[in-house]
Protein backbone atom coordinates (compact mmCIF):
# COMPACT_ATOMS: atom_id res chain seq x y z
CA UNK A 1 0.00 0.00 0.00
CA UNK A 2 1.23 3.45 -0.90
CA UNK A 3 1.71 6.20 1.68
CA UNK A 4 -1.70 6.86 3.26
CA UNK A 5 -3.15 9.34 5.75
CA UNK A 6 -6.54 9.31 7.46
CA UNK A 7 -7.88 12.82 8.11
CA UNK A 8 -11.02 13.49 10.12
CA UNK A 9 -13.09 16.26 11.67
CA UNK A 10 -14.84 15.28 14.90
CA UNK A 11 -16.67 17.21 17.59
CA UNK A 12 -17.89 14.46 19.94
CA UNK A 13 -15.18 11.89 19.14
CA UNK A 14 -17.32 9.51 17.10
CA UNK A 15 -15.75 10.38 13.75
CA UNK A 16 -12.30 10.25 15.35
CA UNK A 17 -13.06 6.74 16.64
CA UNK A 18 -14.11 5.62 13.16
CA UNK A 19 -10.97 7.23 11.65
CA UNK A 20 -8.76 5.39 14.13
CA UNK A 21 -10.61 2.12 13.46
CA UNK A 22 -10.10 2.53 9.70
CA UNK A 23 -6.42 3.37 10.16
CA UNK A 24 -5.82 0.43 12.48
CA UNK A 25 -7.50 -2.03 10.12
CA UNK A 26 -5.47 -0.68 7.18
CA UNK A 27 -2.22 -0.59 9.15
CA UNK A 28 -1.95 3.20 8.70
CA UNK A 29 -0.12 5.13 11.41
CA UNK A 30 -0.88 8.66 10.17
CA UNK A 31 -4.25 9.78 11.58
CA UNK A 32 -4.83 13.53 11.96
CA UNK A 33 -7.57 16.00 12.76
CA UNK A 34 -8.06 18.30 9.77
CA UNK A 35 -7.15 21.28 11.97
CA UNK A 36 -3.61 19.82 12.18
CA UNK A 37 -3.20 19.32 8.41
CA UNK A 38 -2.08 21.66 5.62
CA UNK A 39 -1.63 21.33 1.85
CA UNK A 40 2.12 20.72 2.16
CA UNK A 41 1.46 17.77 4.45
CA UNK A 42 -1.10 16.28 2.04
CA UNK A 43 1.42 16.56 -0.79
CA UNK A 44 3.50 13.86 0.94
CA UNK A 45 0.76 11.23 0.62
CA UNK A 46 -0.50 9.14 -2.29
CA UNK A 47 -3.77 8.15 -0.57
CA UNK A 48 -6.10 10.36 1.42
CA UNK A 49 -8.93 8.93 3.50
CA UNK A 50 -11.09 11.86 4.55
CA UNK A 51 -13.93 11.76 7.06
CA UNK A 52 -16.40 14.09 8.70
CA UNK A 53 -19.33 13.98 11.04
CA UNK A 54 -22.55 15.75 10.07
CA UNK A 55 -24.26 18.46 12.12
CA UNK A 56 -27.58 20.27 12.07
CA UNK A 57 -29.30 20.09 8.73
CA UNK A 58 -26.53 18.22 6.91
CA UNK A 59 -23.70 20.60 7.82
CA UNK A 60 -20.02 19.82 7.66
CA UNK A 61 -18.14 19.41 10.95
CA UNK A 62 -16.67 22.79 12.05
CA UNK A 63 -12.97 21.89 11.72
CA UNK A 64 -13.53 21.07 8.05
CA UNK A 65 -14.65 24.55 6.89
CA UNK A 66 -11.07 25.78 6.50
CA UNK A 67 -10.03 22.27 5.54
CA UNK A 68 -12.37 22.22 2.54
CA UNK A 69 -10.86 25.47 1.26
CA UNK A 70 -7.39 23.96 1.71
CA UNK A 71 -8.46 20.84 -0.24
CA UNK A 72 -9.79 22.97 -3.09
CA UNK A 73 -6.48 24.86 -3.30
CA UNK A 74 -4.24 21.77 -2.95
CA UNK A 75 -2.84 19.81 -5.87
CA UNK A 76 -4.64 16.49 -5.49
CA UNK A 77 -4.11 15.25 -9.04
CA UNK A 78 -2.90 11.67 -9.17
CA UNK A 79 -3.92 10.92 -5.58
CA UNK A 80 -6.45 8.31 -4.52
CA UNK A 81 -9.16 9.57 -2.17
CA UNK A 82 -11.72 7.63 -0.15
CA UNK A 83 -14.39 9.39 1.92
CA UNK A 84 -16.31 8.43 5.04
CA UNK A 85 -18.99 10.19 7.02
CA UNK A 86 -20.72 9.79 10.34
CA UNK A 87 -24.35 10.75 10.83
CA UNK A 88 -27.56 9.84 12.60
CA UNK A 89 -30.07 8.22 10.26
CA UNK A 90 -32.67 7.93 13.00
CA UNK A 91 -32.60 11.50 14.35
CA UNK A 92 -31.63 13.25 11.09
CA UNK A 93 -33.04 10.91 8.49
CA UNK A 94 -33.53 13.70 5.92
CA UNK A 95 -29.88 14.87 6.01
CA UNK A 96 -28.06 11.63 6.83
CA UNK A 97 -24.27 11.99 6.38
CA UNK A 98 -24.82 15.22 4.44
CA UNK A 99 -21.45 16.59 5.57
CA UNK A 100 -19.68 14.00 3.43
CA UNK A 101 -21.20 15.69 0.35
CA UNK A 102 -19.12 18.80 1.10
CA UNK A 103 -15.92 16.76 1.07
CA UNK A 104 -17.00 15.12 -2.18
CA UNK A 105 -17.70 18.50 -3.80
CA UNK A 106 -14.27 19.75 -2.71
CA UNK A 107 -12.36 16.86 -4.32
CA UNK A 108 -14.49 15.48 -7.17
CA UNK A 109 -12.92 17.68 -9.88
CA UNK A 110 -9.41 17.73 -8.38
CA UNK A 111 -7.85 15.14 -10.68
CA UNK A 112 -7.80 12.60 -7.84
CA UNK A 113 -9.27 9.13 -8.22
CA UNK A 114 -12.25 8.65 -5.90
CA UNK A 115 -12.88 5.18 -4.52
CA UNK A 116 -15.06 3.56 -1.87
CA UNK A 117 -18.63 4.36 -2.90
CA UNK A 118 -21.23 2.35 -0.96
CA UNK A 119 -24.65 1.06 -2.03
CA UNK A 120 -27.19 3.35 -0.34
CA UNK A 121 -29.95 0.74 -0.41
CA UNK A 122 -28.37 -1.05 2.57
CA UNK A 123 -29.24 1.89 4.86
CA UNK A 124 -32.51 3.16 6.31
CA UNK A 125 -32.81 6.95 5.91
CA UNK A 126 -35.02 9.43 4.03
CA UNK A 127 -32.53 11.61 2.14
CA UNK A 128 -28.84 12.45 1.82
CA UNK A 129 -26.89 14.87 -0.34
CA UNK A 130 -24.08 12.30 -0.15
CA UNK A 131 -25.89 9.88 -2.45
CA UNK A 132 -25.02 10.02 -6.15
CA UNK A 133 -26.56 7.50 -8.56
CA UNK A 134 -27.80 5.28 -5.73
CA UNK A 135 -24.48 5.16 -3.89
CA UNK A 136 -23.03 7.07 -1.00
CA UNK A 137 -19.91 8.90 -2.18
CA UNK A 138 -18.05 7.08 0.60
CA UNK A 139 -18.62 4.95 3.66
CA UNK A 140 -21.64 6.17 5.63
CA UNK A 141 -21.64 5.34 9.32
CA UNK A 142 -24.91 5.61 11.22
CA UNK A 143 -24.08 6.57 14.81
CA UNK A 144 -27.52 5.35 15.93
CA UNK A 145 -26.82 1.76 14.73
CA UNK A 146 -25.37 -0.92 16.93
CA UNK A 147 -21.60 -1.15 17.08
CA UNK A 148 -21.61 -4.56 15.37
CA UNK A 149 -23.19 -3.13 12.25
CA UNK A 150 -20.66 -0.28 12.17
CA UNK A 151 -17.71 -2.63 12.45
CA UNK A 152 -19.10 -4.84 9.67
CA UNK A 153 -19.62 -1.79 7.42
CA UNK A 154 -16.04 -0.63 8.07
CA UNK A 155 -14.64 -4.11 7.40
CA UNK A 156 -16.57 -4.51 4.13
CA UNK A 157 -15.54 -1.04 2.97
CA UNK A 158 -11.88 -1.66 3.76
CA UNK A 159 -12.00 -4.98 1.92
CA UNK A 160 -13.34 -3.07 -1.11
CA UNK A 161 -10.73 -0.29 -1.14
CA UNK A 162 -7.59 -1.97 0.20
CA UNK A 163 -6.44 -3.22 -3.19
CA UNK A 164 -6.77 0.27 -4.69
CA UNK A 165 -4.58 2.04 -2.13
Amino acid sequence: MKKTIVVYGSTTGTCQEVAEQIAQKLGVSDVKNISDVDADMLADYDNLILGTSTWGSGELQDDWYDGVEMLKAADLSGKTIALFGVGDAEGYSDTFCGGMASLYEAVKDSGARLIGQVDASTYTYDDSESVVDGKFVGLAIDSSESEGKTENRVDEWIDGIKGEL
